[in-house]
């Protein structure tokens, strides 16, 4: 990519979107092409070809996405799948019609089998089956995937997908039952500290293990494969590093300044035990994450107090 490069970011008002805009315009790229959704529905196919025929973006960051943690996943399946399905096909589908030069496609480690081998290399996906919570997710984000790599098989196109672990940062959706665990955290907690409470609840045991990348250290990694990257598979990108999820609540409780006690409802679902990358791939890449995770809570907590209203989105 060129400096003036014209350059279209999907879902740029979102977490990893504004993460991405902000990586760019740092490294200097301003000719950049942005939408809300209020001027472009994704999910209209009709709009989306007469967007891309009009503006033809040379390069695209599809990071516009529904999503949500295990409350709203298991509640609105047929919402996730159909919304997710619609917006990366009708994206894909014209950027290739329009002759972008490159797409790159944010997706989700949850692709990725329940009880994969650890760390989970790119290969393991589709070797058994998916976890049963946010399975409608992990499907749609294999068809974006799926069809990224069909279309470079059949028409000779670069299109790249990356599929990143638990991402947090600022721009978040700390909405109380969309939001994903640490965000979801940061806000209990909050909102904990300031009525008083004496205990706070939360789901499943504490045991699963989880890995968290700060968006921006994603945002880093999108922009250096999109410059440098031209295999046709995946590429993971995580920390390598995991954590219980006790350790993460402990760890949020903390840095938020929550003294109560905290409780384990038993009886709600862990989610998927363990979900570490491989990420081999993209440190043979030349990249690395660079946040340590108490201090990217840290920043995320600030951008948590200083933008309240996305506390109710």
């Amino acid at each position: 990519m060129n400096s003036d490069s014209k350059i279209y970011v999907a879902g740029h008002r979102g977490m990893v979107g504004s993460a991405i805009v902000r990586e760019l315009k740092r490294k200097g790229y301003n000719n950049l092409v942005l939408r809300t959704h209020a001027e472009l529905d994704l999910c209209r196919q009709d709009e989306v070809e007469q967007f891309f025929a009009t503006e033809r973006p040379e390069y695209v960051f599809l990071a516009a996405a529904k999503v949500g943690g295990i409350i709203a996943n298991q509640t609105a399946p047929a919402d996730f799948m159909y919304q997710n399905m619609m917006l990366e096909m009708n994206v894909i589908h014209a950027a290739w019609q329009n002759g972008c030069k490159r797409l790159e496609f944010l997706g989700s480690s949850c692709i990725y089998p329940r009880l994969a081998p650890q760390p989970m290399r790119e290969d393991c996906l589709l070797t058994s089956p998916l976890e049963p919570t946010n399975e409608a997710y992990a499907l749609a984000k294999i068809s974006g995937l799926k069809y990224c790599e069909y279309l470079n098989r059949q028409y000779g196109t670069a299109f790249l997908s990356v599929m990143p672990t638990n991402l947090y940062g600022p721009n978040d959706n700390y909405h109380p039952e969309h939001s994903h665990v640490l965000p979801a955290l940061i806000r209990r907690f909050h909102e904990a500290k300031v009525s008083g409470l004496h205990e706070v609840v939360c789901w499943g045991d504490g045991s699963p293990l989880r890995e968290f990348l700060y968006v921006d250290d994603l945002a880093e990694l999108a922009l250096h494969l999109m410059e440098h990257y031209h295999g046709n598979e995946t590429v993971n990108a995580g920390t390598g590093k995991e954590i219980t999820i006790k350790h993460l609540t402990e760890t949020v409780a903390r840095i938020v300044g929550y003294e109560g006690a905290v409780t384990w409802d038993t009886s709600r679902p862990n989610g998927t035990p363990r979900k570490l990358l491989d990420v081999s791939k993209a440190t043979s890449l030349g990249w690395t994450a660079k946040t340590p995770l108490e201090e990217g809570i840290r920043l995320t907590y600030q951008d948590f107090l200083n933008n309240p209203m996305r506390a109710e989105r």
